[in-house]
């Protein structure tokens, strides 16, 4: 157990550190557009903001589907982490630097703006949907919902791709990413929206103007996955590992 690591100017500007700053850009980029964009075309197609059953569907697969390939292209540069709540997890584990996981948000955050930006230029300025609690639920109740889901996604992270006993597990680590997540959206997206990643809901606030319960989206999920990084880090994991920008 390597323990929470501050990390060096030099490594976190390293060529190596470089890639994978524009590496997790790409991957968030990748992920946001097409969730984002799931959303954005359901509603085109039914002339209705609000998603169905069948909408919640499309989307949560769709989802579901674009997280594994964004995991999975930025994987073997940056560990694919494509979301500031599982660099959290992972930096409370010691499988980042602090430093270069303040890096990450960074780029994260700006990969989900611009996909953002891009959606609403290529669909002629249609209205970029928004993340919110639903009204029953409350910001309290959206908060524990986030926590919870988040803990899944981020504990899913840790024992497919990050545990050193993964053995074979690790070859399915990003469809069990992307399944986690699907999943987490059919149960949750009714109630808190089912977000897991405060770029995710970052992303749309910034293009939209409207940062109504965004603040939700980052309590919840960064509550969660560090929840989910402390346990099993300090639980599970007995092995040392060096706290490297991309070994995830």
């Amino acid at each position: 157990m390597a323990g929470i690591a501050f990390g060096r100017f030099d490594d976190s500007f390293s060529f190596g550190s470089i890639k994978a700053y524009i590496a997790e850009f790409i991957s968030t980029l990748i992920f946001v557009f097409a969730g984002v964009g799931s959303a954005i075309a359901y509603g085109k197609l039914t002339s209705d903001a609000a998603l169905d059953p069948a909408g919640l569907l499309a989307v949560a697969i769709c989802h579901g589907f674009a997280l594994f390939v964004a995991v999975s292209v930025g994987a073997n540069i940056s560990g694919g982490h494509v979301n500031p709540a599982v660099t959290f997890g992972l930096a409370l584990g010691g499988h980042i630097t602090i430093l270069t996981g303040i890096f990450y948000w960074i780029v994260q955050l700006l990969g989900s703006i611009v996909a953002c930006f891009l959606l609403q230029f290529v669909t002629g300025g249609l209205e970029t949907p928004t993340h919110s609690v639903a009204a029953e639920v409350g910001p309290i109740g959206g908060i524990v919902t986030e926590i919870i889901i988040t803990f899944g996604l981020v504990y899913t992270v840790y024992a497919t791709a990050a545990d050193p006993k993964k053995g074979s597990l690790g070859t399915i680590a990003p469809i069990a990413i992307g399944f986690i997540v699907g999943a987490n959206i059919l149960a949750a997206g009714p109630f808190s929206g089912g977000s897991m990643n405060p770029a995710r809901s970052f992303g749309p606030a910034v293009v939209s103007g409207n940062f109504h319960d965004n603040w939700v989206y980052w309590v919840g999920p960064l509550v969660g996955g560090g929840l989910a990084g402390l346990i099993y880090d300090n639980v599970f994991l007995r092995s040392e590992h060096a706290p490297l920008a991309s070994d995830y």
